[in-house]
């Protein structure tokens, strides 16, 4: 089995943090993205922050929506009190593979494991081979558990690299319903890293809290209509006594662009706080789907 590449005694300048084990979809987004930094699981979305936070990473790899799941919840309460900065994003297509001991076959298994979204996103495969899903907590932990337990009647839904971390081998590959199973990261940092004004595209998120008014909002996000600025995302949150919403929104353009400093403008009147997450390049994969 090979074993999955250890963080210890590397500099923290050449280490990602990303929530997960070994062989996790964040993981595969660490590689994909920063094949030269060296991948630091860690036990949670909040130990990961906590490892950029404190100095024992440079970056984290952090996902905040998938295509078929929808957002990453837990994430997006994190990001505006997180202290980090959001520097870069990155788009991982989900191909999800059936993983099991070299040997084993799809007749002979009794039982494939997985996380629920997982499992969620293979029902008509599964269904298809008639095999009886086990949700666990993780698609890497799945993986690791079928490895360990050397039983060739048990299977993982997980990725191609959680397969090659763990010895297994692929049964059945791009085994998700949904061909456009997609998830979208973020690259968080202790140090924001404006691209400036030149580059071209460039995505900028913020949070801002509307005034308890009647159509705070929508005087507020008039002027992005009228400033031509493209919203690509506009989430909410609520605060605790139910009386105004918190907004986490993405937009394309720089903050020193005319069009996107004059909406800015109006957003700020028609709100009590505005906070900036970060201002970084679009990834390329916007291009192919706009």
């Amino acid at each position: 089995m090979t074993q999955p590449n250890a963080s210890s005694g590397t500099s923290p300048d050449r280490t990602i943090a990303f929530q997960g084990r070994p062989g996790a979809y964040s993981h595969l987004a660490c590689r994909e993205a920063f094949p030269d930094l060296v991948a630091l699981p860690c036990h949670s979305f909040e130990d990961a922050f906590a490892a950029v936070h404190e100095g024992a990473a440079r970056l984290a790899m952090i996902p905040v929506d998938n295509t078929v799941a929808g957002r990453v919840a837990d994430v997006h309460h994190l990001l505006p009190r997180g202290g980090l900065h959001i520097v870069a994003e990155h788009f991982v297509r989900v191909n999800h593979h059936l993983l099991g001991l070299p040997g084993a076959s799809i007749e002979g298994l009794r039982s494939v494991e997985s996380h629920v979204h997982a499992v969620g996103q293979c029902r008509q495969f599964l269904r298809r081979h008639g095999l009886q899903a086990v949700v666990v907590a993780d698609t890497a932990g799945a993986a690791q558990d079928v490895a360990s337990a050397a039983d060739p009647s048990r299977a993982a839904i997980a990725s191609r690299l959680a397969g090659e971390l763990y010895g297994l081998v692929s049964l059945a590959s791009n085994i998700e319903d949904a061909e456009h199973n997609t998830t979208r990261f973020l690259v968080l940092a202790r140090e924001p890293v404006d691209p400036g004004p030149a580059c071209d595209p460039v995505m900028t998120t913020f949070t801002f809290t509307v005034r308890n008014r009647p159509a705070a909002l929508y005087k507020a996000l008039g002027g992005f209509a009228t400033c031509g600025v493209n919203m690509v995302k506009l989430e909410s949150y609520i605060d605790g006594a139910f009386t105004q919403a918190q907004f986490y929104a993405d937009i394309m353009g720089h903050p020193t662009h005319d069009s996107v400093r004059l909406a800015m403008e109006e957003l700020r009147f028609f709100s009590h706080s505005v906070e900036i997450l970060g201002i970084y390049p679009a990834h390329p994969f916007r291009a192919q789907i706009g």
